[in-house]
C-alpha cells in the first residue's frame, strides 16, 4: 500500500492547498490540520480513503469530553474517518490487509525516565496554557494530560499484542505525538520540553511495521529495530519560521 502523510497544516492560520498524490491508495492526517476544524472540509471528496488522527490543537480553548464526538462527526461529514484508540483494516490494491492503530497518544511526560518527569511537566504547564483546554470541567493540566496519555499506552499496547489470526498482513499505528526521542526536532535537541512532543515508545515501535506521526514540525524516516519500525514523519509545520521548507507532500510511504 502506497499512503499519503500530512500533519501539522495549521490551516487555521497557514496558506497551503492539500493535493492528492499520484498513485497513494491512502491519506493519513496525523493531526493538527485546523485548530477551528474548517478545512476538514478541503478533504471531502478525496479520490482515495482518509484517516485522521487529531492533534492537541484539534481541542484548542475546547471541554475534550463534548469535542471528541463533535469531531468525530464533523470527519464523518466530510467522507473521513476519524480514529481514537480504534482500529481500522484497508485493503491495498494488491490485496493485502492493513491493519491501522490510531490515538493521539498525548505525552505521559516520561521521555527521560520518572526521575525527570517533575521537570518535564513544569516545562509542559506553558503548551497546557495555551492550549486552554478542559475535561469534564476542569483544566487539561499536565496531570491530565499524562492520565490520557497513559490510557492510550496501554491501549496501544494491548492492540500491538493482539495476534493477527489472518485478518490482517501488516500493522501500521497513526499517533500525533510521536514515540521515539529520535523524533526530536534538531533545532532544540534535548532539552525538557522535549517530553511534550516525543514519547518513550521505542519498545512498541517495534510491534509494528511502521508508525507514522506528526507534531515535531520537521521531517523524520527512519527505523528503530531490527524488525521493520520504520517511523515517517511528514509535518509541514509554520511558514513563518520556514519550517515548511524541504517538505514534499506527495511522498509516498510504502507498506
Amino acid at each position: 500500500m502506497k499512503i499519503q502523510l500530512l500533519s501539522d497544516l495549521h490551516l487555521e492560520s497557514e496558506s497551503f492547498d492539500p493535493e492528492p498524490a499520484p498513485g497513494a491508495e491512502l491519506l493519513v492526517l496525523g493531526g493538527d490540520i485546523d485548530a477551528t476544524w474548517t478545512a476538514y472540509e478541503r478533504f471531502a471528496g478525496w479520490p482515495v480513503p482518509v484517516l485522521v488522527v487529531a492533534g492537541n490543537h484539534e481541542f484548542d480553548g475546547r471541554e475534550l469530553d463534548e469535542a471528541w464526538p463533535q469531531l468525530a462527526e464533523t470527519c464523518a461529514r466530510h467522507g473521513l474517518k476519524l480514529l481514537e484508540r480504534e482500529t481500522v483494516v484497508v485493503e491495498a490494491a494488491d490485496g493485502r490487509r492493513i491493519r491501522f492503530a490510531g490515538t493521539v497518544r498525548w505525552n505521559d511526560f516520561d521521555l527521560f525516565g520518572a526521575a525527570e518527569r517533575e521537570r518535564s511537566q513544569r516545562a509542559a504547564a506553558y503548551f497546557m496554557r495555551l492550549m486552554d483546554a478542559r475535561r469534564g470541567g476542569q483544566p487539561f493540566d499536565v496531570q491530565a494530560v499524562r492520565t490520557e496519555a497513559l490510557a492510550c499506552r496501554a491501549w496501544l499496547e494491548a492492540t500491538l499484542a493482539e495476534p493477527a489470526r489472518g485478518r490482517w498482513d501488516a500493522s501500521v499505528v497513526v499517533t500525533h505525538f510521536a514515540p521515539s526521542l529520535k523524533s526530536a526536532d534538531p533545532r532544540y535537541g534535548r532539552q525538557p520540553a522535549t517530553a511534550s512532543f516525543c514519547n518513550a515508545d521505542d519498545d512498541l515501535i517495534v510491534r509494528a511495521d511502521l508508525w507514522l506521526h506528526g507534531h515535531l514540525h520537521c521531517r523524520h524516516d527512519y527505523r528503530a529495530g531490527a524488525r521493520p519500525g520504520r517511523v515517517v514523519c511528514q509535518a509541514r509545520g509554520l511558514a513563518k519560521k520556514g519550517e515548511h521548507e524541504g517538505l514534499d507532500p506527495f511522498k509516498l510511504i510504502e507498506i
